[in-house]
């Protein structure tokens, strides 16, 4: 019953359309069947009145024209997926593998690619059509009209994905699609910071009712709250997510507990996690700051040696972090509407440790990284925010003991602490986190 009821819930729907996203093969394929399709559209012209009113085209003009287009957009496309495949590798080798779906749903990429296939397709269907006598005056006076708009588009596409894919792929480019993906993810989570369920009290012991598992081994990477909340209200339960998406589970790694429910199958909970191999953004705003952290780790690597970058995702970050603690009006927080279901907020500190430890541990010894990341954690502990400062400040005497380590010069040693030194005006005192973590 919850699977049924659910199959379209807003959750779901918002993943599907995110994993559709990221298939080079879907648009291409729309464009393909819009292409065909205008050839045969083309033709109904025909059995109008528009003989007796527009211009007679010469058969050979029209056959020439889609000539040169089939000949040509078949070059442009094999073309095109070559720039592509060029662009995700040195995403992937510059920046992190983790980007890689992100550069893939790139619009402007996959729009252009959708449009030069789309564009052989009608012109190698309207081709084989107009050899065949299928046309008559209007049909014809049709068809070279679509090929002229056919080219417009194509040639207003190619410019733009010429700038596009001159850009792509490129780390400053790729970073930008990362934060903008993590941003989004944040701004989702702040709105709800329990996924519109309730939140999990002090009182909820994480042994306190049946724990439910998954056979599926992977990241979860989306939790349908009402199909959850479904759940729960035909079996008259509550249900305590103990699992976020990003959190890693196995066969011995509960995904909630219910308490109230004796009997009955659990499978309807279980499907209402989205278990992959890999993790996704969408739901996982901590997998953004992650993959952020790594290629600024990467770019710190003796290989690479570029702190230039490094010192860039640092100021992503406290972007990021900013937007985190800004406040919210009323109206924009979601209402809890899922009555049933608790659900964990996320730690501060783990975010702080997805963010900012890599580059602290591999950036000691870069002088100008450790003083920028000073800065940053500086600035960040200044919003006012207890657990903000609080995760600031441990991040912050962290980072300066790893560069009292790395570092040799004594200069260099004593500017980092002067930097530093934020870290003892505030209070070392932590917030208390009685709500669990779901998130491993």
């Amino acid at each position: 019953m919850a699977r049924s009821s659910t199959l379209f819930s807003p959750d779901r729907l918002r993943y599907f359309v995110s994993r559709i996203q990221e298939r080079l093969w879907i648009r291409p394929l729309v464009l393909c069947v819009l292409s065909i399709a205008a050839t045969f559209v083309a033709r109904l012209a025909d059995d109008t009145g528009l003989a007796d009113v527009v211009p007679d085209i010469n058969p050979d003009s029209v056959e020439s024209l889609l000539s040169i287009m089939a000949s040509s957009m078949l070059v442009i496309a094999t073309f095109a997926v070559g720039s592509m495949v060029a662009a995700y590798a040195s995403a992937s080798t510059a920046a992190t593998p983790r980007s890689i779906p992100l550069v893939i749903a790139d619009d402007v990429t996959q729009n252009a690619l959708s449009a030069f296939i789309g564009a052989f397709i009608f012109s190698l269907v309207s081709l084989i059509a107009a050899q065949n006598g299928l046309f008559g005056e209007a049909g014809r006076f049709a068809i070279f009209t679509l090929t002229l708009l056919v080219f417009i588009i194509v040639i207003v596409t190619f410019v733009r994905w010429v700038d596009r894919i001159a850009r792509l792929g490129r780390v400053v480019n790729t970073i930008g699609q990362v934060e903008h993906a993590a941003s989004n993810a944040l701004k989702r989570r702040r709105r709800s910071p329990t996924l519109c369920a309730q939140p999990v009290t002090a009182n909820q012991s994480d042994t306190t009712g049946t724990a439910v598992y998954s056979s599926t081994v992977g990241y979860i990477q989306n939790i349908d709250m009402e199909a959850l909340q479904i759940c729960a209200e035909e079996f008259d339960c509550r249900v305590r997510v103990t699992a976020l998406p990003g959190t890693f589970v196995t066969p011995q790694r509960a995904l909630l507990r219910i308490e109230g429910k004796s009997e009955g199958s659990t499978e309807d909970f279980v499907s209402a996690f989205k278990i992959g191999d890999n993790r996704t953004f969408e739901d996982d705003p901590r997998f953004g700051l992650l993959a952020l952290s790594e290629i600024a780790d990467k770019a710190l690597s003796p290989g690479i040696n570029d702190p230039g970058t490094a010192i860039n995702v640092v100021g992503t970050m406290v972007r990021l972090f900013t937007q985190w603690q800004a406040p919210l009006a009323n109206d924009e927080l979601d209402e809890i509407t899922f009555k049933r279901v608790h659900v964990p907020e996320l730690m501060l500190s783990d975010m702080f440790d997805d963010a900012f430890t890599a580059i602290a541990r591999d950036g000691a010894g870069f002088f100008e990284v450790s003083i920028r990341l000073q800065k940053a954690l500086h600035a960040l502990a200044e919003t006012g925010d207890e657990s903000m400062t609080a995760a600031a400040c441990a991040h912050s005497r962290a980072a300066l003991a790893r560069s009292e380590r790395a570092m040799s010069h004594p200069e260099d040693i004593a500017a980092v602490r002067k930097a530093a030194a934020f870290s003892a005006t505030f209070s070392s005192k932590t917030p208390s986190d009685d709500a669990p973590d779901g998130n491993d």
